[in-house]
């Protein structure tokens, strides 16, 4: 793929509190993509950010990370500039948070065993007595 600079990029996908495993899915994804490309890769402290050539395709990887891993996933985009015809140019940065929980596991909740269904912005279980489905908030499962 020809980059018009070698610094250029649409956006950051930013992986923390991840595993190897995810870092080295995340990088399979790209190759797999002729058009797309990694132009620098950060490392951080609790994960690392990929610089990453097309905006469609970190939000695209974004969706796979959460749908195969779990966990949360933010998508925000900032103004970067205008371009020639006067239309505003964005970044998009997607944020993907590894949870300490899966789904289909099974945990204790105010005193009931249930099984964690989907794990996003908002968590939903069945307890397994009832059968009943639940919310719960994060705070719950810590």
């Amino acid at each position: 793929m020809k980059l018009p600079r070698p610094d250029y990029y649409q956006g950051i996908l930013q992986l923390r509190d991840i595993t190897e495993e995810i870092i080295s899915f995340a990088r399979n994804q790209i190759k797999k993509r002729e058009d797309v490309a990694i132009t620098k890769t950060v490392k951080l402290g609790n994960g690392v950010d990929l610089y990453i050539t097309s905006q469609k395709f970190i939000r695209i990887l974004g969706k796979k990370l959460k749908d195969s891993f779990g966990g949360e996933l933010k998508i925000s985009s900032k103004l970067h500039t205008k371009s020639r015809e006067g239309k505003n140019l964005y970044r998009v940065n997607a944020l993907f948070r590894l949870s300490k929980y899966r789904k289909g596991d099974v945990v204790m909740v105010r005193g009931d065993k249930v099984r964690l269904i989907s794990i996003g912005k908002k968590i939903f279980a069945r307890n397994l007595k009832t059968g009943n489905k639940l919310t719960i908030r994060k705070s719950d499962l810590n």
